[in-house]
């Protein structure tokens, strides 16, 4: 945390099926961005086991061997001191869920993000979520959503009620040759979450196939302020700040509050925990 900003990082890189190498590349990742003086850093869909079916088999993932590589990177957080957030398969019962599991700078916990939007082979594999997908770190409101979730408004909506300041998106969406319609696309659905609830999204995508959707920060005009080359595995840094108000801002939460049926807001108030 530096002042009112919080340096935070996502690392896009091509998982497999093979979890042992996820784990390598993902423990590098938090050593890099420890170094780099990162509080929070953000990984992609199932970066931990591999999206099933294109980069493993849903078979071939086992339980024991998730929660043994999920205790890895909770060492891995606690000995760097950094917040992260990693795709995973989750077991939970008789349930699977397609997740982002969060754990703080001392490699405890704080809980997990479960994809709510599935189709495909998400419907084949995974248990929709219900949880809100948010978390306080060092005094900012940090909500997670994957890759499906973009599509829906509704999802997002959800953490403006929250008043969350910054959005994560982890994709796993990719194809054997480039689509620039669809990047393109994903891209355009990205900026427009950023600008209708006022705040800052960032993405970060799976490099395990010709990458569909963009790596890339977009504050809260929409503007995008950072984007990785497509296809290049690399820290992307940003430095986040809580943003000052502008005319255009204060008018989107102004109408966003009275179309959700919210109380009226202190705009500058508000400001200040949605960015």
């Amino acid at each position: 945390r530096m002042g009112d900003a919080m340096r935070i990082g996502v690392y896009p890189f091509a998982s497999t099926g093979l979890i042992g190498d996820n784990l390598r590349t993902i423990c590098k990742a938090i050593r890099l961005a420890a170094e780099a003086g990162a509080r929070l850093l953000v990984f992609h869909e199932c970066a931990l086991c591999g999206y099933p079916p294109l980069e493993t088999g849903m078979h071939e993932i086992a339980e024991h061997d998730i929660e043994a590589a999920l205790n890895s990177v909770s060492a891995c957080a606690r000995s760097h001191g950094v917040f992260v957030a990693v795709g995973t398969v989750r077991f939970s019962g008789a349930q699977c869920y397609n997740s982002m599991v969060v754990f703080d700078d001392r490699g405890e916990r704080l809980g997990c993000y479960d994809k709510q939007a599935l189709w495909g082979w998400d419907v084949d594999h995974f248990t929709p979520g219900g949880q809100p997908g948010i978390f306080e770190i060092d005094g900012m409101r940090i909500g997670f959503r994957i890759c499906f979730d973009i599509r829906f408004p509704e999802l997002f909506r959800q953490l403006y009620r929250h008043r969350t300041d910054l959005c994560f998106v982890s994709f796993s969406d990719t194809n054997e040759t480039p689509m620039p319609e669809r990047y393109a696309t994903i891209k355009a659905h990205l900026v427009t979450r950023s600008v209708e609830n006022v705040m800052t999204v960032v993405s970060v995508n799976s490099l395990s196939r010709v990458p569909t959707a963009p790596t890339a920060v977009f504050d809260c005009n929409g503007m995008v302020v950072k984007e990785a080359a497509p296809g290049q595995e690399a820290l992307l840094l940003y430095d986040y700040a809580k943003p000052e108000m502008t005319f255009g801002m204060e008018g989107r939460i102004v109408n966003s509050h009275a179309f959700l049926g919210l109380a009226e807001p202190d705009a500058a108030k508000d400001a200040g925990t949605m960015a």
